[in-house]
């Protein structure tokens, strides 16, 4: 018998070391840390508070979260940390509201989060190995991702976007600028770059083709490429094609500059 408790003691410690629980329950520091093969996801959603990614000195995804309130209590926002066969999402998961939909973590564009008047902050840290992608998606608050060893995809509504990566890096807001480098140019399909106030600036390889099409209403459209043109090339609308074409690249702001610089 005595042997069987000890075994279920030491199990439920190493389970929630692994799950990232922090260790004294008054803190307000979030941590965790596991292992992630190349091609896997770490993924991070916010609605309040900064997300910010750099490349890990170490070969495991190490996620920390800072939270802070002015009127209301950080103890009540929960960090849920979600393992799946694509990799790990990680929420800042604020009290449901009485009279809306329950908050859930989950991948990708499932589940639901929302603050409700909230006040609380949380600024996440993430460190992420060579070849492992990077998800962050916020509201409130600025995403940024530099020199990381995968793809990237940078989402928020109310900050900037700064992301580079030796993969395809994706960026969207709302109320801010985007700034995009691509290590590499041959994302599959479509690739788009949006706000509505602020610029965009994308960073491409030399060898990049594509059809560009690029739109503003207040600002202009600049290119270090030479693009073969289609249609009408104006200071507001522009679609041309880059090298041998084949995929797409969509700009498009409606308070800003649109650029496209050669790396």
């Amino acid at each position: 018998m005595k042997s069987t408790t000890t075994t279920i003691t030491v199990f439920a410690l190493t389970a929630t070391a692994l799950l990232g629980v922090p260790l004294h329950a008054e803190s307000r520091e979030f941590r965790w840390s596991g292992h992630l093969v190349a091609g896997q996801t770490v993924e991070v959603k916010g609605i309040n508070g900064t997300i910010t990614a750099e490349p890990a000195s170490a070969g495991e995804v190490e996620v920390t979260a800072d939270k802070r309130g002015r009127r209301d209590d950080p103890d009540e926002v929960e960090i849920k940390v979600v393992e799946h066969k694509n990799g790990v999402t990680l929420c800042a998961v604020y009290p449901s509201s009485r009279w809306g939909r329950t908050n859930s973590c989950e991948p990708g564009e499932g589940g639901h989060l929302g603050a409700d008047n909230n006040d609380v902050d949380v600024d996440f840290l993430v460190r992420v190995p060579q070849g492992v992608h990077f998800a962050g998606r916020t509201v409130n608050g600025a995403v940024e991702a530099e020199e990381l060893g995968g793809n990237v995809e940078a989402t928020t509504v109310n900050g900037g976007v700064r992301a580079t990566g030796r993969g395809v890096v994706r960026g969207e807001t709302v109320n801010g600028s985007v700034f995009a480098r691509l290590g590499r140019a041959d994302w599959p399909g479509s690739l788009s770059y949006t706000t509505v106030n602020g610029s965009i600036t994308v960073e491409l390889p030399a060898d990049t083709s594509a059809e560009v099409r690029a739109s503003t209403v207040n600002g202009g459209i600049d290119s270090d490429f030479p693009l073969t043109i289609k249609g009408r090339w104006g200071p507001k609308q522009a679609r041309g094609t880059l090298g041998a074409g084949g995929r797409t690249l969509e700009l498009e702001t409606v308070n800003g500059a649109i650029r496209l610089v050669k790396r």
